[in-house]
């Protein structure tokens, strides 16, 4: 049996090391996640997790030996919750950085051309080397490339010269024009001289230096939409654990934008508010996009099974899933426990500071002879 103080409490195993890779907005807790597969699910059961995130549901069911899918429809959760279940080996990734690095000379007219955020975000060794791995990595499909680009993805943002960047939010990307009056006024124009290739070696090394995760559950992420996915499934499941996204407060394409230019998007961060628009703010669409999921993963359950939703503890977000799921699950027992929040959140700290703080877990059971 796996011990879980081992891999929530410590960075002492290969297990723990991994869990929390890839910095996310508003990211499951990695406690909760084991604690929840754990407590709501046996070793070999089936587990899903229609709004994925950066994976945390999921890995804990494979470390814990359950099989668990996961559906992400943003490639940098994607991303880190492929990677962080099936990481590449640390000599072909640091082998791939090198190729890259040695590379980054080629594009150095072009960083002349680009828009000055990004002359005042980046240094100009690492802007080079971006836009070096953002035309060579073949990150959808080569599993060294998708590794090396997670931990440059996981590494792009974060405090001055923790960072690959100028002073930022490790896990959101703030607009172009608020990041650049916010450096000047604090005399920051200027961005960490770095070199990419020690840097993110350094990076590596720490990730690597217990060895690799054991996933013990047939488990993976697939990228994609999950009102599009969910029905071409076949197996039935012993525990849907989610998230979904909580409404009016994330945006996953906006609040990543920086993270997915590098993926290839647009150097614009507003062009990213054409990405699913709607889902996340128009309430109709919400309403629209839980109920697809939701009527879908009811038809997937085991007779005796359990639904594990985390929500938002604001109201239209709190009905709206809670209605939903009465809709769909009606035959399960249904127990709700509030989360209140009394330490500053990361939804309060970059610019949401809505009355109503914290999250609750609605739990439904079925169990039929």
């Amino acid at each position: 049996m796996v011990d879980i103080n081992l891999i929530t409490k410590s960075h002492q195993n290969a297990e723990s090391r991994w869990a929390r890779f890839g910095p996310y907005y508003a990211m499951f807790p990695v406690e909760f996640a084991f604690d929840v597969v754990q407590n709501y699910s046996q070793e070999g059961d089936f587990i899903i997790d229609p709004f994925a995130g950066r994976g945390s549901s999921v890995y804990a069911g494979g470390v814990l030996g359950r099989h668990s899918l996961g559906i992400e429809i943003n490639p940098v959760g994607w991303l880190y919750g492929k990677v962080k279940l099936h990481p590449a080996s640390k000599e072909k990734v640091i082998t791939r950085l090198h190729e890259i690095y040695t590379k980054r000379n080629y594009y150095s007219r072009q960083i002349e051309k680009m828009p000055d955020f990004y002359r005042m975000c980046f240094c100009d060794e690492v802007l080079k080397f971006l836009l070096a791995t953002r035309i060579l990595l073949n990150w959808k499909t080569n599993n060294t490339d998708s590794t090396l680009m997670a931990i440059i993805l996981s590494a792009l943002q974060g405090k001055r010269d923790e960072g690959l960047s100028n002073q930022m939010p490790m896990t959101k990307s703030l607009s172009i024009s608020y990041s650049m009056e916010w450096w000047n006024n604090k005399e920051m124009n200027c961005p960490p001289l770095l070199n990419p290739y020690d840097f993110l070696l350094k990076k590596i090394e720490w990730r690597y230096a217990k060895g690799l995760p054991i996933i013990k559950g047939k488990s993976s992420v697939m990228f994609g939409d999950s009102t599009k996915i969910l029905n071409k499934l076949n197996n039935k499941y012993s525990l849907l654990f989610t998230s979904p996204p909580y409404c009016s407060i994330t945006d996953y394409h906006i609040d990543q934008w920086l993270r997915l230019w590098l993926l290839g998007g647009s150097e614009n961060a507003l062009l990213n508010k054409e990405k699913y628009k709607g889902r996340f703010h128009n309430k109709i669409e919400y309403s629209n996009l839980l109920d697809a999921v939701f009527a879908q993963c009811s038809k997937m359950m085991k007779k005796q099974s359990t639904v594990y939703v985390r929500t938002d503890a604001r109201e239209f977000t709190f009905n709206t899933t809670n209605k939903i799921l009465d809709k769909y699950f009606h035959n399960y027992k249904k127990e709700i426990n509030e989360k209140p929040v009394d330490k500053r959140t990361q939804t309060e700290i970059v610019g949401n500071r809505s009355l109503k703080k914290g999250e609750i877990d609605i739990i439904l059971t079925r169990r039929m002879a």
